[in-house]
């Protein structure tokens, strides 16, 4: 039950520090699609996504008029392409990935997830051909999202996968080069990659859930950072505890919607995520929170210790206010996405380096990180390959999201628009790991991934 005094304070924190839900995401599973023929598969998606998600931005646009919190997004993440299209037999998955941009069209949602494959121990037929597509069909759709998982803490890294994404990469900067190549943006690369994320770009809807499934992403780093200026002074404990009950509240708003989305749409409840998501906005930055906390600029000593610290406690915050929290969940660091970060890295105070052992701690990983648009695939490969090992070593979720901006260079940036804001072109070790990804194999996994 939401009491008066949490409408009061949840009306507070949406005027004063940028509350919203980030997205509303509809996972509906395409397995009853499959065909042998690509037209009818391809019919089959169009039709089914259709007349899923009909009714979803209808539906957040009323939840959001009800009770005045903005929803930002609407979205669909939809069963990895790679398990639908190898009836097909096919050497192109582009039309699947066109059906998708005329569904997510139709319906008028911003995105959609679930170009994707999983290849974390190995790759079939269909997982190739998936790969291979992911240039195109991200330079010739808008809204296409795409994600391929190469490692997981249970079966180790696939190399083979680490070195092919680092050329898919730089194959998809040079497809949308006349578009500051953005397609990469559209594009992650994980490590135990959650089957009910809701956010994009990595968003896929996993074999194991319903049907259809309501996921919602909440945010609010705006609203931490205000919470913390009343505590500027205080100890640890004091600044733990704040940030940890400000999670409580903005997974309560979560939930609220979520359960009232689901209900309208008749569609099962799955997750909160409720990831602290930055925006380019002043007052809605992840780096704010850092300056709040003590430092004088995200980059600076300290900073690995402080994301720690406010991933733990926006966890802690959270799972108390909702039994179902997944996804991602924690703080993203998104450099072409907060402002107080764009700045760091501009002033060279946030080095690549620095932004791989916040990895270690953070929700995800490098993300929207923009790099010369010269860099070899081998260390894009080299740069996934150590985000992989984080996330294999220590149980968790990396990701990489890398944009070689075809003829940009360090000083240079490139201006996304909307949410995915401007980044800085950040400088890359030059010396090289080509001999080191050439080996290929799998790297095993590690000696604690066996539980049973």
């Amino acid at each position: 039950m939401i009491s008066k005094w949490e409408v009061l304070e949840t009306n507070k924190m949406i005027q004063e520090a940028n509350l919203d839900i980030r997205t509303i995401t509809m996972g509906i599973s395409l397995l009853d699609c499959i065909s042998a023929d690509m037209d009818t598969l391809c019919e089959n998606i169009y039709n089914k996504i259709t007349t899923c998600a009909k009714d979803l931005v209808s539906t957040g646009e009323q939840i959001s008029k009800k009770y005045g919190i903005p929803i930002v997004n609407k979205r669909i993440s939809v069963t990895p392409i790679a398990l639908i299209g190898g009836a097909t037999k096919a050497n192109s998955y582009v039309p699947i990935a066109k059906a998708l941009d005329r569904a997510a069209k139709e319906v008028g949602v911003n995105f959609i997830g679930g170009f994707s494959a999983l290849v974390q121990k190995g790759m079939s037929p269909s997982d190739r051909v998936l790969i291979e597509s992911i240039p195109e069909a991200l330079s010739v759709t808008e809204h296409v999202c795409a994600s391929v998982n190469v490692g997981c803490t249970k079966s180790g890294i696939n190399m083979d996968a680490v070195k092919r994404m680092g050329e898919i990469i730089k194959l998809t900067a040079e497809h949308t080069a006349e578009r500051e190549s953005i397609g990469c943006a559209k594009l992650v690369v994980f490590c135990n990659a959650p089957e009910d994320n809701p956010f994009m770009a990595g968003a896929f809807h996993g074999v194991g859930e319903h049907d259809r499934v309501i996921n919602v992403g909440v945010s609010g780093p705006g609203v931490v950072k205000k919470a913390l200026e009343q505590v500027r002074e205080a100890d640890f404990e004091t600044m733990c505890e704040t940030i940890k009950r400000t999670a409580f509240k903005i997974t309560r708003v979560g939930q609220m919607v979520a359960e009232e989305a689901a209900d309208k749409l008749g569609v099962p409840f799955g997750i909160i995520d409720l990831s602290l998501a930055p925006t380019p906005a002043v007052g809605d930055s992840i780096g704010e929170i850092f300056e709040e906390m003590g430092l004088e600029m995200a980059g600076a000593p300290g900073t690995t210790a402080a994301l720690a610290i406010l991933n733990d406690c926006v966890k802690k915050g959270g799972v108390m206010a909702s039994s179902y929290v997944g996804g991602l969940s924690g703080a993203f660091i998104p450099v072409s996405e907060d402002h107080a970060m764009i700045k760091a890295a501009e002033v060279g105070a946030l080095t690549l380096e620095k932004l791989e052992a916040m990895t270690c701690v953070c929700s995800v990983g490098l993300d929207m990180v923009a790099i010369p648009g010269d860099t070899s695939a081998s260390t894009i490969g080299g740069i996934i390959a150590d985000e992989m090992a984080i996330g294999m070593i220590n149980a968790k979720t990396t990701a990489v999201r890398l944009i070689p901006v075809c003829g940009k260079n360090v000083g240079e940036s490139v201006e996304f628009g909307g949410l995915l804001g401007r980044a800085p072109i950040m400088p890359v070790n030059g010396y090289t790991c080509e001999r080191f990804i050439a080996r290929g194999g799998r790297v095993p996994a590690p000696i604690h991934s066996f539980k049973n």
